[in-house]
């Protein structure tokens, strides 16, 4: 990628390398949905919020998510190739804090939106709205029931959340959480996701079970995509 920090431009960390263990012998990433894979869905939807792509993966996997999101559809952005990157697990299998640390040290932009590959009912306004409160912070993440934060569809300032979760796992921490003590960030409360958008927003995919729901509710146009 071309893009430096300090620009205007945004870049996207999309978090693919998990094995998925409940949804099979199928990667989840390239999982067929409605016939799209599932990532493309999720690429497709934030694609006008950004300039940059970074998919983070096993090595293993780069083959099959470079050709679902291979440019084929002049609707496709990012577009070309050279907008396209993948940031590789050096250590496989140490869950979404190590994956989140490996694609945000490969942006090149200064803030990027962090989203999971089985949210492919992401809302591109509501990634719209998180860059839009990440301005001049360190992250903009969502709170769901005063409790919970959503750390897998937020926008993080690149670099301190990078540190922070590399230290993190050198603490041994696995809470995906525990970056956040370090940083300046704003907290998106639910109201404001629902003033906005949905919660179907950070809905995603764990079986095949609640893929073929999804793919029901894409035939017959009951989902926001």
């Amino acid at each position: 990628m071309s893009l430096e920090n300090g620009s205007n431009a945004r870049s996207a960390v999309v978090l693919a390398g998990g094995h998925s263990t409940r949804f099979g012998e199928t990667d989840k990433a390239v999982a067929d949905l409605a016939g799209t894979p599932m990532i493309r869905h999720v690429v497709d939807r934030i694609a006008p919020t950004i300039d940059d792509l970074v998919v983070n993966c096993r090595e293993d996997q780069v083959p099959a998510i470079r050709e679902a999101l291979a440019d084929d559809d002049p609707s496709f952005e990012p577009a070309p190739e050279s907008r396209l990157s993948f940031a590789v697990d050096p250590v496989p299998d140490r869950g979404p804090m190590a994956g989140i640390a490996t694609g945000l040290g490969e942006v090149m932009t200064e803030y990027a939106v962090v989203v999971a590959c089985d949210m492919p009912f992401v809302d591109p306004e509501f990634v719209e709205l998180l860059f839009e409160r990440a301005d001049g912070h360190d992250g903009a993440v969502p709170q769901l029931d005063d409790q919970w934060f959503q750390t897998t569809q937020a926008v993080y300032r690149a670099e301190p959340m990078a540190n922070a979760c590399e230290r993190a796992l050198e603490r041994d921490e696995r809470r995906i959480v525990e970056p956040l003590s370090e940083l300046e960030y704003v907290v998106v409360p639910e109201a404001e996701v629902r003033e906005r958008s949905s919660l179907e927003t950070f809905e995603n995919f764990n079986t095949r079970a609640e893929l073929e729901a999804a793919i029901d509710r894409l035939e017959d146009g009951s989902s926001g995509t």
